[in-house]
């Protein structure tokens, strides 16, 4: 145990979005470390209730951010942290639903202040901002910290930047010590895939099916990709370092790897033999590349990620081998504005099946 992870035990946590992938592998750390109380909220409009351990030290509260009897009831628990990650996720899902993502990305946000400033109990309140979103398209690459843009193209980029600037409020008016922690692409074990999901859960999901991976654009686009191990280090870094109250950390895996590599490493790894097909970029996808700077957190935090694209997409993989039936069952592709992807997905589902006949 590190000296960031001996710093939680015997501490209440407060972890809003604890039953999706990021969250649930938190509240698994954070138990296992010794927390007295991990105390989880989730609606379950994107994370599903079987990923949330059940452990004598967690207590799971199915309600909402922008709820205040859900709120009153988590902050009658007096969290000592807490990790404010539930968020209407994410770009293409904004597009379809401005004022949902508003309302539970901005107003969700700001209660979670007022409620986490009156108790009186948090000592810190982490956000889980988004690296890949609030640097807009214009940003030198590497991404830095200190870069800030006007040139959002999406609401849930908007309001993620929103969040970082109450946050930047209630530090400055009350007090209250916030670090606001960006991500980049994270994937592994917990994420079920759909249509607003992220492309990994996606592509491993129809790789396991037999169909070809849809790629929107040209396969050359780059992410820079974070196993959620390596990013909950980062995360429990920033909990508990003392200098990075009212910092912002880019929290990243530090590879940039072109999608079209991507989709060819979860083909072979899956043995997924119907390759990769390609689809118009979306029009709010303006970035065709990302890469992070993680120094200042490498430099503040004693940040570093050690897993490796192929050892984290082998672990995801199994993961999703070993759920597969609960997994099959959560994946959620919906009629929508945003029909493209699903209607590629059932398409190639009919083909590999008539295949399947005509053998």
């Amino acid at each position: 145990m590190n000296s960031a992870e001996q710093a939680l035990v015997d501490r209440t946590v407060l972890v809003t979005g604890g039953a999706g992938a990021i969250g649930s592998n938190l509240v698994r750390r954070l138990s296992s470390l010794g927390c007295r109380r991990v105390i989880v909220l989730d609606n379950l409009s994107s994370g599903v209730e079987w990923n949330i351990l059940a452990a004598p030290n967690v207590l799971f509260v199915r309600g909402d951010v922008t709820d205040d009897v859900s709120l009153k009831r988590v902050f009658h628990e007096r969290p000592q942290v807490v990790f404010h990650l539930a968020a209407f996720f994410a770009n293409q899902n904004s597009v379809d639903y401005p004022e949902r993502d508003l309302h539970v990305n901005g107003l969700g946000t700001l209660k979670m202040l007022e409620y986490a400033t009156l108790s009186g109990s948090v000592e810190r309140f982490i956000y889980a901002s988004s690296g890949c979103s609030i640097y807009g398209s214009e940003a030198p690459l590497p991404l830095r910290e200190e870069f800030m843009s006007m040139h959002l193209s999406t609401p849930y980029q908007i309001t993620k930047m929103l969040g970082e600037l109450y946050c930047n409020f209630f530090h400055h008016h009350y007090g209250l010590k916030v670090v606001k922690t960006r991500f980049f692409n994270s994937y592994g074990p917990g994420e079920v895939p759909g249509q607003y999901r992220n492309v990994i859960p996606n592509f491993i999901y129809w790789a396991l099916k037999g169909q070809p991976l849809p790629i929107t654009g040209t396969g050359e686009e780059t992410r820079d990709f974070t196993f959620v191990e390596d990013l909950i280090d980062g995360i429990l870094l920033a909990a508990t370092c003392e200098q990075a109250v009212e910092r912002e950390y880019n929290l990243s895996g530090d590879q940039e790897v072109r999608i079209i590599d991507l989709a060819r490493l979860i083909n072979e790894l899956t043995g997924n033999k119907a390759g990769v097909v390609f689809l118009p970029r979306r029009k709010w996808d303006t970035k065709t590349r990302i890469k992070a700077s993680i120094e200042r957190a490498r430099t503040e935090l004693g940040y570093s990620p050690k897993t490796s694209l192929e050892e984290g997409l082998k672990r995801t993989i199994e993961w999703f081998r070993a759920n597969w039936d609960r997994i099959e069952a959560a994946a959620d592709f919906p009629p929508g504005m945003s029909s493209a992807v699903r209607d590629f997905a059932q398409g190639a589902a009919q083909i590999v099946a008539a295949a399947g006949e005509g053998r």
